[in-house]
């Protein structure tokens, strides 16, 4: 089980430290467990404190604690001389704490736990880091590697998690640590609570699987803290899928509901053991496609998942909403009834939409190939390719479109502006069909 941490008395290891100037003067936050009769409670300098965040991405520091967030996470501490101070000292402006993440080599990647040498090397490298970055006043957790579970069958790496866990809490007796698990199979929970003790809380990513996280941490016998380190979208590995195997994404209005349903159904409503949570993804990225993961368009501007991320957080909605997707199709299917087309071919496809507060809406079309990528755990995606020039009238929320004329899959994406920096989206996987085998022949004979 994680261990509690009891009231820390402040050690000086400043000398081993390399802080800012500011960050000396000020002196780091002091993080704390507390267990009560109502269950768990985060204590930052003494005060009660819920996590309410996100993944930052390429999103706004400045909007996420506009918009009534109090912390943001990230995946590793930052290359260069500088590393993460810029990110500690700009979360410290807008008044965010700061989970910090420690990049930590992966199985999957070709790391081996079977070799000490570099596991040591790794642990000295992120000791440098621990003692950089300790004594910021913006930091509460150390995020220990992100999602080592996935694709991989060494336990080891596990014991150099708890190495590194208790290396940090003996030069760093200020903060938390954890190391944020893909899922929360039972008998992975197990196993972290066996083999690496040391660590203060658990972090799970979920995503569909959210509504089943209760049930998963019963089964596994977890009574203590834990924070949801990442969850948002359904994802691609869990969703529906057309007949050809390509996931189906849901609208931005679709995934705004979800944002707000699983937050109420999970998060909110376990106050004895949740110390809060942060969102995915408080940006853009490509991952299955442009838009699956990422609460904003790559053109900047806001979907309805950060209204219902600010009504979350702070209780009220902005005073400009976001549009709503209410339908569409493509050659008058939706995008669960697996579209086929035929090459060159004109179809038509529309997209409905509403703006509350009847701004007049923008609408724009495009198409790209279906991604070939197998990566897992958010590894960096390439943008699959665009298919410009066979869309009539995209600046309309109806248009001809031109089957491509290579066979195979592709996707067609719409999206909707109302001129005040937030958007909605919506896309359709649909497979171009070969030409059937008599249309073959009869065109090898005309040749």
């Amino acid at each position: 089980m994680a261990r509690v941490k009891s009231l820390w008395l402040a050690l000086s290891v400043a000398a081993l430290a390399v802080p800012t100037a500011d960050a000396q003067t000020r002196g780091p936050s002091k993080v704390e467990i507390h267990k009560t009769d109502r269950g768990y409670q985060l204590l930052v300098n003494g005060q009660p404190f819920f996590i309410k965040g996100a993944g930052l991405g390429s999103g706004s520091v400045e909007q996420l604690a506009a918009d009534g967030a109090n912390s943001l996470r990230t995946w590793g501490a930052g290359p260069g001389p500088r590393g993460a101070v810029a990110i500690l000292d700009r979360a410290e402006t807008n008044g965010l704490y700061v989970t910090l993440g420690l990049e930590v080599a992966r199985e999957r990647n070709g790391f081996s736990y079977d070799d000490p040498v570099a596991v040591t090397r790794q642990l000295n490298r992120i000791k440098g880091q621990i003692l950089r970055y300790k004594d910021h006043p913006a930091l509460i957790i150390w995020a220990i590697g992100n999602e080592l579970n996935l694709n991989a069958k060494n336990p080891k790496v596990w014991d150099a998690v708890n190495d590194i866990s208790k290396m940090i809490h003996q030069v760093d007796p200020n903060h938390l640590t954890t190391t944020p698990l893909a899922g929360a199979d039972p008998g992975l929970l197990r196993e972290i609570k066996a083999r690496a003790p040391d660590l203060d809380l658990l972090a799970v990513q979920t995503y569909g699987d959210i509504v089943n996280l209760p049930r998963h941490l019963q089964e596994a016998g977890w009574d203590g803290p834990y924070i949801i380190t990442e969850w948002g979208a359904t994802g691609h590995w869990e969703c529906e899928k057309t007949d050809w195997n390509a996931p189906i994404e849901n609208n931005s209005s679709v995934k705004a509901h979800l944002y707000e349903t699983r937050y109420q159904t999970v998060i909110a409503a376990d106050p004895r053991h949740c110390l809060g949570s942060y969102a995915f993804l408080w940006g853009q990225k490509q991952e299955r496609t442009p838009t699956w993961y990422g609460v904003f368009l790559n053109s900047g501007e806001q979907t309805e998942s950060v209204d219902s991320l600010q009504h979350l957080w702070s209780g009220n909605w902005p005073t400009n909403r976001s549009p709503e997707i209410l339908a569409a199709s493509l050659n008058g299917e939706t995008a669960r009834q697996s579209v086929h087309l035929k090459i060159g071919e004109s179809y038509k496809a529309k997209v409905t939409a509403n703006d509350p507060d009847h701004d007049p809406l923008a609408y724009s079309w495009e198409i790209l190939t279906e991604s070939s990528a197998t990566t897992v755990g958010g590894d960096f995606e390439a943008r699959p390719k665009s298919l410009p020039d066979l869309i009539q009238n995209p600046a309309t929320n109806e248009i001809q479109l031109t089957a491509p004329t290579q066979p195979g899959a592709y996707r067609l994406f719409a999206y909707v502006r109302d001129g005040k920096g937030h958007a909605a989206h919506v896309n359709i996987p649909f497979y171009v069909d070969p030409p059937a085998a008599a249309q073959v022949k009869s065109l090898g004979s005309a040749q």
